[in-house]
């Protein structure tokens, strides 16, 4: 095995995929999970330092509007709150005082917060990380800064609230990293569940392996286990089941065919063999010799029949299409009926009168299937048996029943007659050269041409073989 199998091969198990499917929906479920909660922080923590902007800055406008106003960075540090910072520019935008978190980056700020309409908010993000702000810019007209001793005082044009969200923004980075950790423990914590649960829920699907492996050793009345519970692994094994069932009656009747052909050919073998020996010993001259030949003759003519019969039956059963002519089945009927009376002038073989009944098909195997039914009735029954053949319409189909008033076939013996080389009377059968063949060659030729065929008996009144085709010309012609 070359490395690309060796390497392929443990990932077609069945748990292998179900473990690495579960795997990535876990993964991409609680990845997801975390980024949609680190942007949902985000996304508050924004809007609540939107929020204390605004505030600040409301407060601040309403202060001013009070009129003419005097204060020192102290007490505007103080009116704001931490962690909030103020910047004071003139109306050239240079940088007059600045508090709290905005002392750092005050020139930045006066900056950045010019490029916007008033009251816009905008962020800074320096270079440093400890740097992240927003900040807001409000008219500042008749306020004047004491800046303290020594320090002249200053009007401001402008003020530039600023809020220092690096604090924030390292906390949802501190909880995007914990929730990742998390991730990858609740991972594993699951994965290790899958495990333990796969390899339960798997146990079905090992005993049937093990099972499977046992009737291919040879123990062919082994079964997967099923509970018959309904579930997806239940049904398999059923129908699993419902397979091997099927193989071993295929089996069964392969071997029993071949038995039955076997016991069949052994008889006129037997008996052309033993002719032969005894001509061999000297012991058939003259004119023995023709009854001889004459004997040798007929069963080499039973075995023709039997092979002829046989390879019919291989054809059908291959599912090969047969002839698709025009046949009318009430003129078949009267010819076999006719030659049966010609045979068997002793019998009262009879047709019922029928109109043409038009069927497509193949007009020979039709005919074999007729002569079967009217010899097997004739030959099967006391002498005194009349047989009559019916044609008659039966909704969209030609409908014929071979009937006769014998002696009837027993209830058990009913679902067996379409076997092959099953007799009711064995010896009966061979005496008049049957094969056990007749009426399962009748079943395969009805059904290759998309028709019925049932049998109907009472002991002590009488055997019906009922056959239903097509007739010519229906567009429904489904297979039954």
């Amino acid at each position: 095995m070359n490395l690309y199998g060796r390497l392929a091969r443990p990932f077609s198990s069945v748990r292998l995929r179900l473990l690495a499917g579960l795997a990535v929906l876990l993964v991409t479920g609680l990845t997801a999970s975390a980024a949609i909660t680190g942007f949902l922080l985000e996304d508050f923590l924004d809007k609540r330092y939107e929020n204390s902007l605004r505030v600040g800055a409301e407060r601040l406008t309403d202060v001013i509007r009070q009129g003419p106003q005097t204060a020192d960075a102290e007490q505007l540090a103080a009116l704001l709150g931490p962690p909030q910072g103020v910047v004071a520019v003139d109306r050239d935008n240079t940088v007059l005082e600045s508090t709290g978190s905005a002392s750092a980056v005050a020139g930045e700020l006066a900056e950045l917060s010019a490029t916007v309409p008033t009251g816009r908010i905008v962020t800074y993000d320096g270079d440093d990380e400890q740097h992240g702000l927003a900040a807001i810019r409000i008219p500042s007209p008749g306020l004047t800064i004491d800046r303290g001793t020594g320090e002249a005082d200053v009007a401001p044009a402008a003020l530039v609230l600023a809020i220092d969200t690096s604090v924030d923004d390292a906390t949802t980075d501190a909880l995007i990293g914990r929730q990742l950790a998390l991730v990858g423990g609740a991972l594993l914590l699951l994965l290790g569940l899958a495990v333990v649960v796969l390899r339960v829920g798997m146990r079905p699907l090992a005993r049937m392996a093990r099972t499977a492996d046992a009737i291919a050793e040879g123990h062919l009345t082994e079964r997967l286990p099923a509970r018959r519970d309904g579930s997806e692994v239940d049904l398999l094994a059923e129908a699993v089941n419902r397979a091997f069932d099927a193989q071993a009656r295929a089996e069964a009747t392969v071997r029993s065919l071949a038995a039955d052909t076997s016991h069949e050919l052994r008889t006129p073998l037997s008996t052309i063999s033993g002719w032969l020996d005894l001509h061999r010993q000297g012991g058939v001259s003259g004119p023995g010799l023709e009854t001889a030949f004459e004997h040798i003759e007929d069963e080499v003519g039973r075995m023709r029949l039997l092979v002829e019969d046989l390879a019919l039956l291989a054809r059908l059963d291959a599912g090969r299409p047969v002839e698709q002519d025009d046949v009318d089945l009430t003129e078949l009927a009267a010819g076999v009926v006719e030659d049966a009376q010609i045979i068997h002038p002793e019998r009262a073989v009879t047709l019922e009168p029928a109109p043409p009944a038009p069927v497509t098909g193949d007009a020979n195997r039709l005919q074999q299937v007729l002569r079967n039914l009217v010899g097997n009735a004739v030959q099967h029954t006391p002498a005194r048996t009349a047989v009559l053949v019916r044609i008659t319409s039966a909704g969209g189909d030609v409908q014929l029943c071979v009937i006769d008033d014998g002696p009837g076939i027993p209830p058990r013996d009913l679902p067996r007659v379409f076997e092959r080389f099953w007799r009711a009377e064995a010896s009966r059968s061979r005496a008049y050269g049957g094969s056990g063949l007749g009426l399962a060659i009748v079943e395969a030729i009805v059904h290759a041409h998309h028709g019925q065929v049932r049998v109907a008996s009472e002991v002590g009144v009488g055997t019906t073989v009922t056959i239903r085709l097509p007739r010519a010309g229906r567009e429904d012609k489904a297979v039954h």
